[in-house]
């Protein structure tokens, strides 16, 4: 059986979705011949926590661990609240205080390409001796953060490897990049960094077509799109809310701020007594003040429920509950190759999808195709004011459900069978 090394920063006890991925892939890697080794930081900060995900490691799993350090500890000491807040890349737009600045400030001009960089070169020297000893030619790393890509980089310098560079999402276009306050100079290193790595990789997998051609612009490597997907069984019942339960999984970012649904619910909660009895509005995970307040001014803060952070089992289980699945992205050109991993969960669930995001975003496209719900623009008020009303019809008569379709070529273990014919 072949043997291949994974090079992540996140794994459990890590939550929220960067650690899903390979998680899975892991998970199903022996079934097409392939052996994994994993290898991760021995101490790292992780700003969400889920032990659940524990489960899904294979028996027998070989894990090598290296300690890392990471400065948010330190920056923790003048604001734990904003330094675990910016480490999960929840950032502010407005009214920053001077620490928020001066710890985006530093974030992006002194931890280039991020935090995690102090674990390069340690990751580089202890893992020569691993791939001589397990006699491993093939090497993955996976990113943000992008620093594990650099440890990719200098060892694939050190000695010949078959090495594939995974990236989860965009390096210098992802949206919170711009937000850093970068200066001329740390911009510019940022892009040399990005290019050294797309450059000396010899296989590139994205989880966009949008990323692709990004990519494609600044090297001449192959490179495969592989989406996030779904596990478990898709088949799974669950009681629905009674409630005509509008809900959002995952952390809503201030960016993420559909103004146009709010006023869309405003509307029908003044229009319609049916509506205004039933609607919920449920978060899971963290959401924004900005986005609270946009609520709020919508006369929407009575049907507003906040869960917070649960289990992904948990998140799973609400998902299945819910009449409608929220889905958000950031109304930019910068963003339309974003493809969150909840929307294949939230396939899987078989509820109807409300998303809202840019023009031409990937999202719409898989949605159409899989027939699992309806994506707008944030310019978009009328079709998604009759779309609504007529989901909310189909609710009242016990009949609001979709017929999807095509959806299994997103199972996990289907996505892992790509990516071996890829590697």
């Amino acid at each position: 059986m072949r043997k291949v090394l994974v090079i992540t920063y996140y794994w459990p006890p890590a939550g929220g979705p960067g650690v899903q991925r390979w998680l899975k892939f892991v998970k199903y890697l022996r079934d097409f011949d392939v052996e994994p080794v994993l290898y991760i930081p021995e101490n790292p900060h992780y700003p969400l926590l889920d032990e659940s995900f524990s489960h899904d490691i294979p028996n027998g799993l070989k894990i090598y661990k290296h300690p890392i350090k990471e400065p948010y500890r330190i920056a923790s000491v003048f604001s734990s609240k904003k330094t675990t807040r910016i480490s999960s890349g929840i950032i502010q737009t407005k009214n920053q205080s001077f620490v928020e600045k001066t710890l985006l400030w530093i974030r992006g001009n002194l931890f280039i390409p991020d935090a995690r960089k102090f674990w390069v070169k340690p990751s580089v020297n202890f893992l020569k001796d691993v791939l001589e000893n397990e006699g491993i030619d093939t090497i993955i790393t996976t990113g943000p953060p992008h620093s594990v890509h650099l440890i990719g980089h200098y060892l694939k310098k050190s000695k010949p490897l078959n090495w594939i560079a995974d990236f989860r999402d965009p390096w210098t276009t992802i949206g919170y990049h711009k937000k850093l306050k970068l200066n001329a100079s740390a911009e510019k290193k940022h892009k040399q960094l990005e290019s050294d790595v797309l450059n000396s990789a010899d296989k590139i997998i994205v989880t966009s077509n949008t990323t692709k051609k990004e990519f494609q612009h600044i090297t001449k490597q192959p490179i495969e799109v592989i989406t996030n997907g779904f596990d478990g069984d898709i088949a799974l019942n669950h009681k629905l809310n009674s409630k005509f339960t509008i809900a959002h999984i995952g952390s809503l970012l201030s960016g993420r701020n559909p103004l146009n649904l709010w006023r869309v619910l405003s509307k029908l909660v003044a229009e319609n007594e049916g509506f205004k009895n039933a609607l919920q509005l449920r978060f899971i995970g963290v959401v924004s003040e900005e986005i609270l307040t946009a609520i709020a001014a919508s006369n929407l803060q009575d049907y507003i429920e906040i869960v917070g952070y649960v289990t992904h089992k948990e998140a799973l289980a609400y998902q299945k509950a819910s009449q409608v699945l929220l889905l958000v992205e950031i109304d930019s050109v910068d963003t339309i190759g974003i493809i969150p991993g909840k929307l294949f969960e939230y396939m899987a669930a078989a509820r109807p999808i409300l998303g809202v995001g840019p023009k031409n975003w990937e999202v719409a496209n898989i949605v159409k195709e899989t027939k699992t719900g309806q994506v707008f623009e944030y310019s978009d008020d009328i079709e998604l004011k009759n779309v609504l009303l007529r989901w909310f019809q189909d609710f009242q008569k016990g009949e609001l459900q979709i017929s999807s379709g095509n959806i299994g070529q997103y199972s996990r273990r289907e996505l892992t069978r790509k990516l071996v014919e890829y590697i």
